[in-house]
């Protein structure tokens, strides 16, 4: 990725996160879940086996599953013995101990609820039809094929300008003084649609015209760009198949959103400041200062 690409927000990924946990696995029809072992009364099934096997990596994954069984099986069995032990020793009653598993709880019921009710939404039907509406045979976004030098100064991007527009070859002038790791290609960056620079990057770079050099250097937090378009076009429509990963997270996020507002749309919140004091009202409504820098 561009080094000064725009970056994907955080929690855009730790909502996708929710799903990533696999919802907890249905009841098998009577008798297809047999007992496998018992610790002291506690039943180990083969559903259990199962599901360690499917938390494997992939290269276990692929061995016959009667070699790993064994293995897998004794393993269960170490868990259930030691679990008894801490049983016997009180450890369920410590309050660190409930906290941890009263957090647990709450994360096995957000990711079952997730699954029950986001996933239907987001199946490739869905998918699918949601690809059909948004995107096939509509056109495609404007994308520019452009190069760019990158230095630390004005100054000097200033001075290179006006090197190149005395005939100066920007390609050689990138391959000597750019900052930039592609200036080793002559700055060249390739084909990029707008979203996928920072915007005052492409703010100026889909203002100009093929051949075209912006006639100022243009700052953004890396340091100072001339910058070059070589070409423009309308790309063509992703394909299903190139659309499909990004669409489906994207309709994840928005079924998260719709459903942790029915959450809590449906509870009585109550804040407190970190000293346990109520928070007041005008407090809640305006957000925090902050200092700039």
């Amino acid at each position: 990725m561009r080094h000064f690409a725009r970056t994907a927000p955080l929690a855009a990924l730790a909502v996708l996160c929710w799903l990533a946990v696999p919802a907890a696995a249905q009841t098998p029809p009577a008798g297809a879940d047999p007992v496998v072992a018992r610790v002291d009364g506690a039943e180990i099934h083969a559903s259990d086996v199962q599901d360690a096997m499917q938390g494997l990596p992939g290269d276990y994954r692929n061995m016959p599953p009667q070699a790993l069984y064994p293995a897998l099986l004794e393993q269960l069995i170490d868990r259930k013995a030691v679990g008894v032990l801490a049983r016997k020793q009180g450890l369920e009653r410590d309050p660190e101990v409930q906290h941890d598993m009263a957090r647990a709880q709450e994360e096995a019921l957000q990711s079952a609820l997730f699954h029950r009710e986001i996933g239907p939404l987001v199946s490739d039907a869905a998918v699918r039809a949601r690809y059909d509406h948004d995107i096939a045979g509509k056109p495609g976004e404007p994308e520019v094929h452009a190069r760019h030098i990158l230095v630390a100064n004005e100054a000097d991007a200033t001075a290179i300008i006006a090197e190149i527009k005395k005939g100066g070859d920007f390609a050689a002038i990138a391959k000597a003084r750019s900052s930039d790791p592609g200036g080793a290609q002559g700055g060249d960056l390739g084909w990029f649609k707008k979203g996928d620079m920072l915007p005052e990057f492409s703010e100026v770079a889909f203002a100009l015209k093929p051949g075209e050099i912006a006639p100022k250097p243009v700052q953004t937090r890396y340091g100072w760009h001339v910058i070059k378009v070589e070409e423009r076009r309308i790309a063509p429509p992703p394909s299903f198949e190139q659309a499909r990963e990004e669409l489906r997270n994207q309709m994840i996020q928005e079924s998260v959103q719709k459903l942790v507002a029915t959450a809590r749309a449906g509870v009585k919140v109550e804040k407190f400041n970190p000293d346990g004091s109520p928070v007041r009202a005008t407090d809640a409504a305006e957000p925090p200062a902050v200092t700039k820098k």
